[in-house]
């Protein structure tokens, strides 16, 4: 038996539970198993989870204790929502004057609606003053009496005073009756958004208390020692313990989980992830080596749920051809008028019917054309074939197969004389040759993603010269190879791609947001937040001296936002690979876009190199484009146009000074510092988000503390327009 320690990740689906492990050391992949989700069983899906790593420990021979690290992503906090599966909450709001004339009317959140003719079940009561045990114990039965399984209590600027919010928790606590604080939820002023946000993270807390209880219990019993971790919406993970305290940042975790693979297991510093299944592409952004996160929209209102900023698309590998215009059937049918129109958004799976490139070539003898409505009320548009083993749809999957696009081994490899036999009718309906054809099906298909795609890069002014597409999901195939191909830019699928998922769940990092709105925040306001995420993860479990800390000052909205990661465990060590100077040069060069001879070597700590170049266009003058590679030859950081200096710890303070001040832009927008990031060792530290020079520098400073003197210090600067 093996003695290798493991991470191992799960990922808990509508239909299948999947679990990975992953060598702690190497990060390979040593095994994967998937069993049905148990969503019958007393259990729920803690059942389903524990039979997943059973299987999993003896299919890769290693033994419980040799777990490092265990998570698990779920979708049951979404489909409580999606499914009005929820508990009655008793909301108790808190004022007098003005403020209980506020506190009064969020009894309409009432009306929230879950699901079509169904509203979210909440009883409201009053309390006037908080600090009157009797008044509070009074409410609460009032809310009790109507119903309420799950408290919320809420105050106008609880977020600076929290202690009326407090006193009622506390005869909560007595009553044994779990609550949420609207404070404890955010620190964001906004008190209908903040209780609404508290009020559905209240209305999910019972159920997902017992699975959290239910999973905990069997776990410890399967003999893991590991703590058990959950997976966030943000990408990160969370303690078992903070999942108790805000389930609703489970929400929406699904995507979360497959970007997160993306991040860590591909290492995208500058792209956009597709996530592809069957039906639907999921695509989210990876910005400077971080996933882009906004705040959700819950039962269609805005919250301050900060989550994976996902966009879907009704186009997946099992997406239906649909044509215009009448098609007639036959090998040798040809167009009366008709073309294809669209693919999607219906699948083969809502249809009930087998995708034809996975038949046999004597399943598909005598093929013809049909058009058929996949669901009652659907447009009769959508082409099937009727052939000699059955009826068979022609999806987008069909498609990439016949063109060839499946590489070998793929989740969605079909025989490619099966799948342009299968388009061969379309073809020739269509008075066309196979390859046409399935470029047609691919290009109606692709250009609805595409679309969604070149929207989130404008967003998120992604540099469109270094953009890389990686498509994950079992039906990656089908989307992100034809999408790159059209779009020009660097595209693949991500490795192990049918579970990226648990993969990216394995390898997540402890991750914890705070923010607040602190109007003319100095920098002592700046650090206590910082302060308060390193503390916050390194609660969870992180290892101390490996959090990385962003901070962010919005001046427009005066919020301060810290977001912390870290793991839990210093599992980027030893890594089986590290790629010589050879290879690296010959990707940043690669990444660049100009010959290796033109780029120079400008920096160098122990776990980065800095290449950078010299770019001279008509147009947008001369630029210093740089790109920092890793030890392992992955860019993890671009700069479209930087300066690199280098330094020490000691040194640092005054040359950074220096710097910021040289780059500093003053005008009537106000004082701009420069974008600076620090190469410390193994670490970036990002230090982007704050415009002013004097908080900039203070954190600096705070990420340069404890480290030796003589230690080197890489400064990249990117000036501000």
């Amino acid at each position: 038996m093996t003695t290798h320690r493991i991470r191992v990740g799960i990922d808990v689906g509508g239909t299948f539970t999947d679990a990975v492990a992953v060598d702690a050391t190497t990060l390979d992949l040593l095994g994967q198993v998937k069993v049905p989700t148990s969503h019958h069983h007393e259990d729920g899906v803690a059942h389903g989870i524990v039979e997943a790593l059973d299987r999993l420990l003896r299919r890769t021979g290693h033994a419980p204790e040799d777990v490092a690290f265990l998570a698990h992503g779920t979708t049951q906090a979404t489909n409580a929502l999606l499914e009005g599966d929820v508990a009655t909450v008793g909301l108790l709001g808190i004022g007098t004057g003005a403020a209980a004339a506020f506190t009064r009317r969020l009894a309409s959140l009432a009306k929230l609606e879950l699901t079509p003719g169904k509203r979210l079940p909440l009883t409201y009561a009053h309390v006037a003053d908080p600090e009157d045990r009797a008044a509070v114990e009074r409410a609460v039965d009032e809310v009790v009496h109507g119903g309420a399984q799950v408290l919320v209590a809420t105050q106008p600027f609880s977020v600076d005073r929290p202690e009326g919010e407090d006193a009622v928790r506390e005869v909560a606590d007595g009553r044994g009756l779990p609550m949420t604080a609207a404070h404890d939820i955010t620190s964001l002023y906004g008190l209908r958004k903040r209780s609404r946000t508290a009020v559905v993270n209240a209305a999910i807390l019972p159920k997902m208390f017992a699975t959290a209880d239910l999973v905990d219990a069997s776990i410890t019993k399967a003999g893991v020692t590991a703590p058990l971790m959950v997976m966030r919406c943000d990408g990160g993970v969370m303690s078992l313990d903070e999942m108790r305290r805000r389930p609703l940042l489970t929400v929406l975790s699904g995507p979360a989980a497959g970007v997160a693979g993306a991040l860590m297991e591909e290492r995208v510093s500058e792209g956009v992830f597709l996530e592809t299944g069957g039906t639907s592409t999921d695509i989210s952004v990876i910005r400077r080596g971080k996933v882009a996160v906004r705040h959700a929209t819950l039962l269609g209102k805005s919250s301050y749920l900060s989550a994976l900023d996902v966009r879907t698309v009704g186009v997946g590998g099992g997406s239906m051809v649909r044509v215009s215009g009448g098609i007639s059937g036959g090998i040798r049918g040809r167009t009366s008028g008709g073309k294809i129109t669209a693919v999607g958004p219906r699948s083969a799976h809502i249809a009930g019917l087998p995708y034809a490139c996975f038949a046999t070539a004597e399943d598909l003898a005598g093929a013809r054309l049909a058009t058929v409505r996949p669901l009652p009320g659907d447009a009769e548009d959508h082409i099937v074939l009727d052939a000699a083993g059955g009826r068979y749809a022609i999806t987008l999957t069909c498609a990439a197969n016949a063109l060839g696009r499946v590489p070998e081994g793929d989740f969605a490899r079909a025989r490619r004389d099966v799948a342009r036999a299968a388009l061969a009718p379309l073809a020739a309906a269509l008075g066309t040759d196979v390859d046409t054809a399935a470029t047609q099906v691919l290009d109606a298909g692709v250009a609805q993603v595409e679309s969604v795609v070149n929207t989130m890069i404008d967003d998120y002014r992604l540099d469109k010269d270094t953009v890389v597409l990686v498509g994950g999901g079992g039906a990656a195939a089908s989307v992100t190879p034809h999408l790159a191909a059209t779009t020009g830019h660097e595209g693949r699928i991500a490795a192990h791609s049918e579970v990226i998922s648990p993969i990216g769940v394995a390898l997540a990092l402890v991750r914890e947001q705070v923010e607040r709105i602190i109007p003319g925040a100095g920098q002592q306001d700046i650090l206590a937040v910082r302060s308060e995420a390193e503390r916050a993860v390194v609660a969870q479990g992180a290892a101390a001296d490996a959090v990385e800390v962003e901070v962010t000052v919005d001046p427009q909205t005066s919020t301060v936002r810290a977001i912390a990661t870290g793991a839990t465990e210093l599992r980027t060590q030893d890594r089986a690979h590290r790629a010589d100077d050879t290879e690296r040069l010959r990707t940043a060069a690669a990444s660049l876009k100009v010959p290796e001879h033109q780029v120079d070597v400008l920096a160098r700590t122990p776990g980065y190199t800095v290449y950078g170049t010299e770019l001279r266009r008509r147009l947008r003058g001369v630029r210093h484009p740089v790109r920092v590679v890793d030890a392992d030859g992955v860019v993890r950081l671009y700069a479209p146009d930087a300066r690199v200096d280098t330094t020490t710890v000691g040194s640092a303070q005054q040359t950074l000074a220096t710097l910021v001040d040289a780059a500093t832009a003053y005008g009537d927008g106000g004082v701009r510092a420069p974008a600076l990031r620090l190469l410390i060792g193994s670490r970036i530290a990002d230090l982007s988000g704050v415009l002013d020079p004097q908080p900039l520098l203070a954190l600096a400073h705070t990420e340069l503390e404890g480290r030796p003197g003589d230690e080197p210090v890489v400064a990249i600067l990117e000036e501000r327009s």
